[in-house]
């Protein structure tokens, strides 16, 4: 019988209920009272008008939409890959756009026919769906912190898939060119498939180089200097719920090697599983405009410049969180005691453990929430 870990939101009920009743009324009214929840990454700002424009446009759908999607979508998609993340040369027949992201993560193993026995690898520290989609596809899934922990491998210990999530959830980390390329050629190596998690790379906090007056690029698995310009055995997944505020729209998309999208549509196909008209229409609309993702970024950044500092001074020590939405911090303790101690000041947040064993003297710290809330939690902390 199929076995899955209980739903690690569930649990902080209890913690929850205690931020829920913070009250300190020399805070202030605004930052005084009540729970300011970061513990989700879920966006709260207004979904762009130019997309909802093209949502409404489309809303006269009496027709079954492509699964492949329409020509002129995958046009722009293998479009923003050359100009957003710097991977000319993709084919836009090995385009597929997505119900979200998650349920690709979630489904990609039994996708790609995987099952009984086979290796599912993700990091030791990652979003729990890439464990789930391996128990889903009953294959074995496996959490390592690099090749090397893999150990001698044998046809039975060698994943048939190694999830890559950069940047990375919780943590923020940005692999690097020579990282992904060293990874892609141990896979090609082995036969293993490399699925690479991105849908982070546009909020990228790096600083920029010297004398540079572009921001700094998340590599992407499918950039040339990281694949040697063939996407064989490589896909890259991407979602616009963060850039873009689309996570109510479940509008997602998955490129790479033509041979293995052209799988995954053959299956989604057969199981229906078609991202609706309307919102491919606003996922073209989406792709197209640059300066909404620029603004959402600024946002993202004065939440940032505001937060960090007060969870430093609440002794917390910030790791990596050089890309995505949320700070990874420790007070080297137990992260459920400084969940506690985080909710006695009404300020929730995500435990480490959620995210593996390794994370369980970490806690993730989400910007996704509105200005007043982080204000809020800023005040309370400091």
């Amino acid at each position: 019988m199929l076995t899955l870990p209980d739903f690690p939101w569930d649990s902080l009920a209890p913690a929850k209920e205690r931020a829920s009743a913070f009250s300190d009324p020399s805070l202030g009214d605004d930052a005084g009272h009540g729970l300011v929840d970061l513990s989700v990454g879920t966006p709260v700002d207004p979904t762009p008008r130019l997309v909802q424009e093209a949502l409404a446009a489309a809303a006269d759908a009496p027709g079954y939409p492509q699964t492949h999607g329409t020509a002129d979508l995958r046009e722009a998609v293998a479009a923003w890959f050359e100009t957003r993340r710097g991977a000319p040369g993709v084919d836009p027949a090995a385009v597929l756009p997505t119900i979200g992201s998650k349920e690709l993560v979630a489904w990609l193993p039994t996708l790609l026919g995987l099952g009984e026995g086979d290796v599912v690898a993700f990091p030791r520290v990652a979003y729990p769906t890439y464990d789930v989609g391996a128990r889903l596809a009953q294959a074995v899934p496996m959490a390592v912190d690099g090749l090397a922990a893999l150990g001698p491998l044998t046809p039975a210990t060698t994943p048939k898939l190694l999830w890559l999530n950069t940047p990375g959830n919780p943590t923020g980390q940005v692999l690097g060119v020579e990282h992904l390329a060293k990874v892609v050629a141990w896979a090609r190596e082995h036969d293993v498939v490399v699925a690479s998690d991105e849908c982070y790379a546009e909020l990228d906090w790096r600083p920029r180089e010297a004398g540079s007056t572009e921001p700094p690029t998340t590599p992407s698995i499918l950039d040339p200097r990281v694949c040697d310009g063939s996407h064989e055995g490589l896909l890259a997944v991407y979602s616009l719920s963060k850039q873009s505020n689309l996570a109510g729209y479940r509008a997602a998309f998955v490129a790479g090697d033509p041979a293995l999208v052209g799988r995954l549509l053959e299956v989604r196909k057969h199981a229906g599983m078609i991202v609706p008209w309307p919102v491919q229409r606003a996922l073209l609309a989406a792709l197209g405009d640059i300066a909404h993702v620029t603004e959402q970024k600024a946002r993202y950044a004065a939440r940032r410049a505001v937060l960090r500092p007060a969870v430093e001074a609440f002794g917390l020590r910030v790791e990596h969180s050089e890309a995505g939405l949320y700070l990874w911090a420790t007070a080297g303790e137990p992260a459920r005691v400084t969940l506690d101690r985080l909710a006695g000041r009404g300020v929730l947040v995500a435990p480490g453990d959620f995210y593996g064993p390794a994370g369980r003297e970490h806690v993730r710290i989400a910007l996704t929430a509105t200005d007043e809330r982080i204000a809020a939690a800023a005040r309370r902390l400091a």
